[in-house]
């Protein structure tokens, strides 16, 4: 397909992908590398997909330097699933966990885990509208707490951690969903680390686990079989029928990045994108950018116009120039444009001129 017949896509999730990873992926979809079959058609346990999940895995670990004492699952359920997972598998002691709210899945996250132990929000920012990243320090975490949560990257409220705190013994989990793969992150920090998939990795349906060995088998005997880690830990991911099709298109987003020069390379177009958006922002009588600036993601920029019937005029007609998806969360309006990894610079430069042109003609 012609780049020239498909639109800027600022969609939060599901969102866009390496149009080289689609191509490839259109021209292989009936004939995987000449094995007569789709990828979607091929038995989970065949030589080929065997192939197909061991080299996504390999280069994953790659990307992000995962320490070999580090399993990595490819599993379903999205992030939403390991609202449960994280609280049954990791409350093996005190079965106190510690979470810091920083927007709606955050929230969603602590509240899930309060079916299952004793959850202390050590920090929050709702009563800001989640416009900021709260400090924390070590003595603010329970001494005997089993694991610390945070939500890296705000995907509704735009917003990113500017630092990783620091949580001494206690095991430090992440939801990473969406800005995996988007700048260099210290795995080593973590104990666990999380992404749904559709935003930076490949199509709704498939989530990553990355989980130092040593929070392993500490699920409850009675925690249904699916919802252990260990099992998917023993079973390389295996253990019934994986998404393949969407592990198939996350190992070749992979590769295209290794392509790019990694994730150092990713970042720092990252880091442009983002900081040219910001920029025109800010310098803007029309638009303003509600996030603290310390605290902005690079993925996900909220901005608004202070007028709801204004801001939907907005969304309408960039739509009409190419630009879809640019209204913001329901539940809180005006206008976010997502730049994953897969935005170009083209589509910033596109949404900017449109924004001068809407600019000039509503001010």
């Amino acid at each position: 397909m012609n780049s020239a017949e498909r639109v800027y896509n600022f969609s939060a999730g599901p969102s866009m992908l390496p149009l080289e990873v689609m191509e490839l992926a259109a021209k292989q979809l009936t004939n995987y590398n000449n094995c007569g079959m789709s990828v979607m058609e091929m038995s989970h346990r065949s030589k080929e997909f065997g192939e197909i999940l061991h080299t996504a895995e390999k280069n994953l670990r790659d990307l992000m330097n995962i320490p070999d004492n580090y399993k990595v699952l490819f599993l379903q359920g999205g992030a939403t699933l390991q609202f449960s997972m994280i609280p049954i598998n990791l409350l093996r002691g005190s079965k106190k966990a510690d979470y810091i709210v920083t927007g709606h899945w955050a929230k969603k996250a602590a509240q899930e885990a309060k079916k299952f132990g004793q959850i202390k929000i050590v920090a929050s920012s709702e009563e800001s509208n989640f416009t900021y990243i709260p400090e924390v320090k070590k003595e603010d975490f329970t001494k005997d707490a089993d694991y610390v949560h945070i939500t890296m990257n705000n995907t509704i409220y735009g917003s990113k951690y500017p630092y990783i705190p620091d949580t001494g013994d206690i095991p430090l989990v992440a939801d990473l969903s969406s800005c995996i793969l988007s700048e260099e992150v210290d795995v080593s920090k973590f104990g666990l680390i999380y992404a749904g998939a559709q935003k930076n990795v490949g199509p709704a349906g498939v989530v990553i686990v990355i989980i130092r060995e040593d929070l392993l088998g500490f699920a409850p005997e009675n925690t249904p079989i699916y919802l252990n880690y260990s099992t998917h830990a023993e079973n390389d991911s295996m253990y019934n029928t994986p998404p393949t099709f969407g592990i198939y298109i996350a190992g070749e987003v992979f590769k295209n990045i290794i392509r790019l020069g990694g994730i150092s390379a990713i970042e720092k177009i990252n880091k442009e994108k983002a900081k040219k958006l910001y920029g025109y922002i800010d310098g803007s009588s029309l638009y303003k950018c509600p996030v603290a600036v310390k605290d902005r993601s690079l993925m996900n920029v909220v901005f608004v116009t202070g007028n709801e019937a204004l801001d939907k005029k907005f969304t309408q007609e960039a739509k009409a120039e190419g630009l879809h998806n640019l209204g913001g969360h329901r539940s809180i309006g005006g206008m976010r444009a997502s730049i994953y990894n897969a935005m170009p610079m083209a589509g910033v430069d596109a949404l900017i001129d449109f924004m001068k042109k809407f600019e000039a003609a509503n001010s």
